[in-house]
This record gives structure tokens, sequence and C-alpha cells, in this order.
């Protein structure tokens, strides 16, 4: 519920450009620190405390793991900004299970992450409106039209970059 009052004030205090711009700059942030690390701390699952809004489930995972989830969830809501512009709602229900990492992903994720986000960037920018009469209900917000779903990402980003920050802190501290 905190993180649905979180969302929808944060959202109330932004526009497409201030989404867009938001995305980009959690895409770069993110990058920085994925490639500040080398292969093996990238690859080192680090216990988190708990971040508001992250699942217990993802409080053990790896810089790469992240990125991966963050893949996942980058192309997943390309394809339902695609669809709900498009004016048809994606067949299935969003499903936070469905979006879980590899634990075995390597470094090649740090390039698959960034094409997601240029993936999702070239949507958005081709997309002439996202306010959608259409929706696609997210697992925790509830039903979303194609501009809150591209707020949506930079939102997700920014609380998943705090995740990458505590894992590498984690790593310093286990040295």
């Amino acid at each position: 519920m905190a993180a649905r009052l979180i969302f929808r004030w944060k959202r109330s205090r932004s526009n497409r450009e201030k989404a867009a711009s938001d995305l980009r700059n959690q895409t770069e942030q993110i990058l920085r620190l994925a490639r500040s690390c080398d292969a093996a701390v990238g690859r080192q699952r680090v216990l988190i405390p708990r971040l508001r809004g992250l699942e217990d489930s993802s409080r053990y995972w790896s810089v790469f793991m992240t990125l991966d989830h963050l893949r996942i969830v980058n192309d997943s809501i390309t394809g339902v900004i695609r669809m709900l512009v498009a004016g048809r709602v994606p067949s299935g229900e969003a499903s936070t299970a469905a979006v879980k990492p590899a634990a075995s992903v390597d470094e090649g994720v740090v390039a698959a992450f960034e094409e997601s986000c240029r993936n999702l960037e070239q949507c958005v920018a081709a997309s002439p409106e996202l306010v959608t009469k259409t929706k696609y209900a997210h697992p925790w917000f509830g039903p979303l039209d194609a501009e809150r779903w591209h707020f949506m990402a930079g939102f997700h980003m920014d609380l998943h970059r705090k995740q990458v920050e505590a894992i590498l802190a984690g790593v310093s501290k286990s040295k």
C-alpha cells in the first residue's frame, strides 16, 4: 500500500519528458555502477538490508542478477507499451515471478541491459500518445496506461539502482 501511495505521489509530479529524463538518468547511473566492477564482483551475491519496495526474495542477488531482472522488466514494459499504444491489452497477467533473473548470468548482461533501455526509449519516442484508453494491470500498482508504464520503468530502475549500490557496498565490506 505504501508503494502505491509513493508511486501515485511521484507520478503526479511527473510528465512524459521528466519520465524519459529520469529513465535515462537511472540507466546511466546503473551502467556506471555495473561497469565499475569486474566480473567476479558482478557475479557475487550479497544479502542486502531491506529496501522499501524490494521483495525479500530479491535481497540476495548479484549486480548481474539485478541487471538481468531489469532487462527482463524493460523488455516486458516495451512490449506492454507497444500493445497499449496500438489499442490492445496484453494477454495474461503481469507477474513478479516471471521477471526473476538467472543466478548464472554473466557480464554479457550489461550490454543486454543497455539494449533493453535503448529499446524502451525508442519505443516511447516512436509513440505519439502514451495516454491510452487501454490499460494493463501491474501486480502492485493496478491498471496502468502506457504513460504510467513508462513512468513505472524509471521508478522501478531507481529502486534497483539503490539495490546495486547496496550490493557493491556489501562486497566492499566483505573484503
